[in-house]
């Protein structure tokens, strides 16, 4: 027994306490982590290593649970001598005697402060990368404002002057005619800034919404786009698909990969320019398929198109952000995938979003 517990405490973060939480024992990977000595430590109450930031309930569910004699097991956040985080998985056992009475408490600890600091830093990054997406979409949407728009102010422009004379030769009829269509027309260029403003929304609630509608907004959005650039979009939709996650987002994914296909037809000089969405489910998953005719991707590059930054075309064109921040949303948002597949002469995007009870 001596030998067992010398190997816990020689290999773990080792603290005994009373029933009071006083303490009673420190191992030296204690005092090695924490930076007090053991004389600091024996006789002073536990929370002498509590960090402040710690909830106030977290403590209370551990008194409630170790003075009910049950074994409690948490991820705890701690402050050393320096003031430095701690963040260690802890156990902690209440130490019966024979007549079943709470005599100590033993906490066994293990170091991961260097593995939660390493996730903070990967959040952070991930962050910084979807903000510097967020701000690539404001740009290529205000792009799109500005060619969905060209039109209609030449349009307009035509409208006014129209009304102008029918005003000066006292057309009423006229007048009514041009006046309505250049209402008409304002309220068409009011509902883009509409539809681009619900895009913007900062929406991070998941909800319940139809999957045929994320791909209406997301082609409404770059109706111009695909009038000017001769897109052909087939459809194969079944209706009343139901997904659970955050509809901009995926409305977001969907930009991104006409924005791809449409560069792709470019560069490829490709005449008939066609993209297929097809939606479907089976038992556990909904699909949906973005398939194009652009020629595909090169083989050599399709294990790096979800890597960030990671772009095939010119610097001034491409920021490298639009597939990684997809599969990141898919995953994420909606606890799907995204899976890749090359065509006799294009490229195939599979979105699975999982079933929802």
């Amino acid at each position: 027994m001596n030998n067992y517990q010398k190997a816990i405490e020689n290999s773990n973060i080792v603290s005994k306490t009373d029933i009071n939480g006083v303490i009673t024992f420190v191992n030296d990977e204690f005092c090695n982590l924490f930076g007090f000595t053991k004389d600091e430590l024996i006789g002073k109450n536990h929370n002498i290593v509590r960090h402040p930031d710690t909830p106030k309930e977290k403590f209370e569910a551990l008194w409630s649970s170790i003075l009910n004699k049950q074994v409690y097991k948490t991820t705890v956040k701690n402050l050393s001598k320096n003031r430095k985080d701690l963040y260690l998985n802890t156990t902690i056992i209440p130490i019966l005697d024979e007549f079943e009475n709470i005599i100590e408490f033993v906490a066994i600890r293990y170091d991961i402060t260097n593995e939660v600091m390493l996730q903070k830093e990967l959040e952070e990054k991930q962050r910084i990368i979807f903000l510097q997406s967020r701000m690539a979409s404001l740009g290529q949407m205000l792009a799109n404002i500005a060619h969905q728009w060209r039109q209609p102010l030449t349009e307009l422009n035509l409208s006014l002057f129209n009304l102008k004379k029918s005003f000066e030769s006292k057309d009423k009829k006229d007048f009514d005619t041009f006046y309505n269509s250049s209402k008409n027309l304002i309220l068409g260029m009011s509902d883009t800034i509409e539809d681009f403003t619900n895009f913007f929304n900062p929406q991070k609630q998941k909800d319940k919404f139809l999957l045929n509608l994320s791909i209406s907004e997301a082609l409404k959005i770059l109706s111009r786009v695909i009038e000017d650039e001769k897109i052909s979009i087939k459809f194969d939709i079944t209706k009343d698909l139901e997904l659970l996650g955050i509809k901009n987002e995926l409305v977001q994914v969907l930009l991104n990969l006409i924005s791809n296909s449409k560069d792709a037809f470019n560069e490829h000089k490709i005449l008939k320019k066609e993209i297929i969405l097809k939606s479907y489910q089976d038992s556990e998953f909904i699909y949906l398929e973005f398939i194009d005719n652009a020629l595909g991707i090169p083989k050599d590059i399709e294990n790096h198109i979800y890597e960030p930054y990671f772009t095939t075309k010119y610097q001034s064109s491409g920021t490298g952000l639009g597939l990684f921040i997809s599969k990141v949303i898919i995953e994420n948002s909606f606890n799907g995938h995204i899976l890749y597949n090359k065509t006799n002469n294009g490229s195939k995007f599979t979105l699975k979003f999982p079933l929802q009870s």
